[in-house]
């Protein structure tokens, strides 16, 4: 009897999550797929002056390609986001200021969320990206700052989790929802059937 995990993996191999994310690991849990999760490591730095649909791509399969160093045999997915606003590159905020600086570079605008994804077995590797437009309202610096204040800003790119609190801020969106949490999960079943 098929169980629903096969939907979105039919693969023999194990799969692992290389990720250190809380998030990631919900929403692959979500598919009803079996797989462990290990950590790749500290964030690497950006590739140089990368554009962000082939810099999370490649931010991506570093991770994977750590990971998949350690699992032979295994079927290795990793992910890596970034927001995008008015030409900025906003990753995870180093502490609440700068978080609060994101914040008012979103609110009142249109920003765009990229994550890019690989997989990796053995030798063979396959990445793609997933592109998605958020619309913020316009906020009071109080309400930033109440946001802030609230700790769910520090862990996340761009400084919010549409997920959490920050989702009584989306006045639009334009994409994956899922790929705005940090893993386009129809973009990552794509990805996986592209091994044969």
């Amino acid at each position: 009897m098929s169980t629903p995990g096969r939907l979105f993996w039919a693969g023999r191999e194990p799969l692992v999550l290389a990720s250190a994310s809380p998030r990631r690991v919900a929403l692959l849990r979500q598919m009803g797929v079996a797989f462990t999760v290990v950590d790749p490591g500290p964030d690497r730095a950006w590739p140089g002056a990368a554009e962000p649909r082939h810099g999370v791509r490649a931010l991506a399969l570093d991770k994977a390609r750590r990971v998949a160093s350690r699992r032979p045999g295994s079927m290795v997915v990793a992910a890596d986001t970034v927001v995008i606003a008015r030409g900025r590159r906003l990753g995870k905020p180093s502490d609440r200021a700068e978080a609060l600086e994101m914040l008012q570079l979103l609110h009142g605008r249109t920003h765009e969320v990229w994550t890019g994804l690989a997989a990796v077995r053995d030798r063979e590797q396959r990445t793609a990206s997933e592109c998605t437009k958020v619309r913020f309202a316009r906020l009071e610096l109080e309400e930033l700052k109440a946001y802030v204040a609230s700790g769910e800003p520090l862990d996340k790119a761009g400084a919010y989790g549409i997920q959490g609190v920050a989702a009584q801020f989306v006045r639009h969106i334009d994409g994956d929802f899922f790929n705005v949490i940090g893993l386009p999960l129809a973009r990552l079943r794509m990805v996986l059937r592209e091994f044969s």
